[in-house]
Order: C-alpha cells, then structure tokens, then sequence
C-alpha cells in the first residue's frame, strides 16, 4: 500500500507522437477534460505535420527527436515524467481518456501496474487480424508468466513511477507488452482493468504483419531474459 494517495495533480500522461495531426488536439482534450486540466503530458515526438506544435498549445511538454520507433519514443517519455503516477496512452484516439480517473483510483487501492484490456468487451473497432493476433499474444504470455493476461499489448497503462525507475525498458515495437511482462515477472501487483477501444483518427503507422512478428520476438525475448538465474 502506498504511503498516501494521489490525486491528479500527481499524475503524467506519456506518449510518443508521430505525425498524429488529426488525432492530437481530440487526445489532449480528452486527457484536460478527464483530469480537470490537472495531469501534466509529455509527448516524445518525431513527426513532420503539426502534431508538436498542437501539443505545445494544448500545454503538453514536447521532447522531439528523430523517428526511432514507438518503443524509443515511449522509453523517453516515461523517462522525461517526474510525478508519482504515470500512464501511457497512445495519439490515436483509440483509448479512452475519460477511465483515467479510474485507472488513478486502481492505484490508489494499492496496484503497482494497471493494464488496459481492450479485449474484454470484444474490440470491435479493432480490425479482425489484429484483434486475433492480440488474443494469441494474450495467451502465448500466460503460458510463458505463468499467469493469466487477457491483453498483452495494449497502450494504456498506469504505473507507479518506482516501477518504472526500476526496469531497464529494452524493446521497441515490443515495448507494449515488455511493459507488462516484466513487473509481472518481479511480482509486482498488476491489475487488467476493462476498457473501450475506438476507431483510430488518422492513418496507422504499424504494418500488423512485420510488426506482429516484432511484438512475438519480443515477447519471447523478455519472458526468457526474466527466467534467467
């Protein structure tokens, strides 16, 4: 149990952001309604169009660098957040901003980690492909934690920050499920908390094949790297 309770004062949302104009000024206003403008964001952005102009407007902390990949660019937003609680959500649209709250109060009831499932009520938004291929992540990572994981690589999480302080992050395009598979192998407590997942704005930027394959790799990689003595 914690030593207190946040409140959204105490709160970083982290993403990385790569030419998600069309989606950016609908996200951070979503997260400014959801947290009363209180929770402070930090986007680690490479993107050609406007999306770090929008977010400087809407207030959100940008750190740009070059392309490197989604892993990268989460890897350095978390690192850039500084508040108690931290949690990731993706430019898109897709995740749903107003359960924060909820996801602060998981928290707050003890929980290390809480983990967005998406798959809980079906995904249906979610094209077909990605939605098998997310299920048999889910069950390849429970055979391998020895635990049961219904959404392995969802984007949206919170975590306390020591959590992330104390892991070194590894993966790119893996680095969705490495950040659940890894404090699940140390024993940290993690909850899945059931969400909505909408239609993406704009275009999507992971081919579902290559980068499957990646996320497969990583998985692999990262349950055998905690089993080592």
């Amino acid at each position: 149990m914690h030593d207190r309770s946040y409140t959204l004062d105490d709160v970083t949302v982290a993403m990385g952001t790569y030419n998600e104009a069309a989606a950016i000024d609908t996200v951070l206003t979503d997260i400014a309604d959801a947290t009363d403008d209180r929770a402070r964001v930090v986007c680690v952005d490479g993107s050609s169009d406007r999306t770090p102009e929008i977010a400087r407007e809407h207030g959100a902390t940008v750190i740009e660098q070059e392309p490197q990949g989604y892993g990268v660019a989460v890897a350095a937003a978390l690192d850039a957040a500084d508040t108690p609680v931290v949690i990731t959500t993706d430019c898109d649209n897709t995740y749903p901003m107003e359960r924060i709250p909820a996801f602060l109060a998981r928290i707050n009831e003890g929980y290390d980690v809480v983990s967005g499932d998406r798959l809980y009520w079906g995904a249906d938004t979610m094209p077909a492909f990605n939605r098998l291929g997310n299920a048999a992540f889910a069950a390849i990572t429970s055979l391998l934690v020895g635990e049961r994981v219904h959404d392995t690589t969802t984007g949206m999480r919170a975590y306390r920050a020591p959590v992330i302080d104390a892991i070194d992050w590894t993966q790119n395009t893996g680095l969705s499920a490495e950040l659940l598979i890894r404090p699940l192998c140390r024993n940290y407590d993690v909850i899945e908390e059931p969400i909505g997942y909408a239609d993406r704005l704009g275009d999507t930027k992971l081919d579902p094949l290559e980068g499957g394959a990646e996320i497969l790799g990583s998985i692999l990689k990262v349950c055998a790297e905690e089993r080592l003595p």
